[in-house]
């Protein structure tokens, strides 16, 4: 399922050091504005407990995570949306992204210069939030004239005027849709269909210095900054350190600093789930592997992602919980216990559903 999560910031805030982190590639990280240039983009694991535990049950050769793809846009400034900077290219690689991951500096360096020269998490994050509601309102200033007139013409549905016109509403008053448009009665899935940035799913990513990681007061200000979006807090040096350590060292590296968990993990399960994804799993002697689907999704559906057979001679799905697995330690044990059960047609999947689909085609 090839959705992507676009990295986006002002300059020198930090992506590109992150990028390199969470991907482990060697991508160009300068200490100027616009060092990325081309989108680099990084298909990351998502970690994930429960395949290691089905590969020991199974005797699994291979283990194979659900993955997340990111996306590293060149940094934004002031005008973007009139084309200032990289701004046009910019605005074009967010639109292929499905959701925004906005990283924003908290961390104080001398060596490291701020576009606008002074650390403000609040301001930057305007500044970008800004350029992507100005886009928006260009976009509509020339959709609503069209939309009034293919109304009026019945060629389209008054119910996409009036989003574009509770959009506009939004948007001028300095909000994202995202934010503040369902409150608003904005019908989200018209409004992303009219191309409007801000529909997408936001998570704010704050690269902060390693002091801050465990300053509980500081984070819970930020997050009240970005709600309804997800808060990640990070530093990314010590993330790039970690990268490149064993599981042993960096988890000593971890607690040393007073954290339990890799930032990048947080940020990495964070951004599946602003996607709106979740997976199920399966499990043999070849492999353990996760499944990726849209929350809400039917048997046939998810049968789909393994193979299209699957979902067009789906007959029936053999399901157990991974948390039953886990506890009754075997598929024999789990039938015997009466936890594995058969799933049919109309079965929404859950999250850690481990899966056997029986089909005919």
């Amino acid at each position: 399922m090839a959705l992507s999560i676009g990295i986006v910031g002002l300059p020198n805030v930090g992506k590109s050091t992150m990028f390199n982190a969470l991907t482990k590639n060697s991508v160009l990280a300068a200490n100027y504005p616009f060092a990325t240039i081309e989108p680099n983009v990084g298909v990351v694991p998502l970690p994930d407990e429960r395949l290691n535990r089905l590969a020991e049950i199974f005797g699994s050769e291979k283990i194979l995570p659900a993955t997340v793809s990111f996306v590293d846009i060149a940094g934004i400034v002031r005008g973007a949306s009139e084309g200032e900077g990289l701004g046009n290219k910019f605005l074009a690689n967010i639109r292929e992204s499905d959701a925004i991951c906005q990283v924003v500096r908290a961390f104080v360096d001398d060596d490291v210069t701020h576009v606008d020269g002074t650390i403000d998490p609040a301001s930057d994050m305007e500044t970008i939030d800004t350029e992507l509601v100005l886009a928006d309102l260009q976009t509509l200033e020339s959709a609503v004239p069209r939309l009034e007139k293919e109304v009026k013409g019945k060629k389209t549905d008054k119910d996409v005027l009036d989003t574009a016109l509770a959009a506009r509403e939004v948007l001028e008053a300095g909000d994202t849709l995202f934010a503040k448009g369902e409150a608003a009665g904005v019908d989200m899935g018209i409004a992303a269909g009219l191309g409007l940035l801000t529909t997408k799913p936001f998570l704010y990513v704050f690269n902060v210095d390693e002091d801050q990681l465990t300053d509980t007061d500081f984070q819970d200000r930020m997050q009240a900054l970005v709600e309804p979006a997800e808060a990640i807090f990070l530093n990314a040096k010590l993330e790039s350190e970690v990268a490149e350590l064993d599981d042993e060292e960096a988890r000593e590296l971890l607690e040393a600093v007073g954290i339990d968990e890799p930032g990048l993990d947080q940020l990495a399960r964070k951004g599946f789930n602003t996607l709106g994804l979740q997976t199920y799993l399966t499990a043999g002697p070849k492999e353990s592997r996760a499944w990726t689907i849209h929350r809400g999704d039917k048997a046939p559906r998810a049968a789909g992602v393994i193979h299209t057979d699957f979902e067009r001679g789906f007959i029936k799905a053999e399901i157990v919980s991974f948390e039953d697995l886990d506890t009754l330690g075997s598929m024999a044990k789990a039938k015997e216990a009466g936890r594995v059960r058969m799933e049919g047609k109309e079965y929404v999947m859950a999250d850690g559903d481990v899966v056997d689909f029986r089909f005919n085609v």
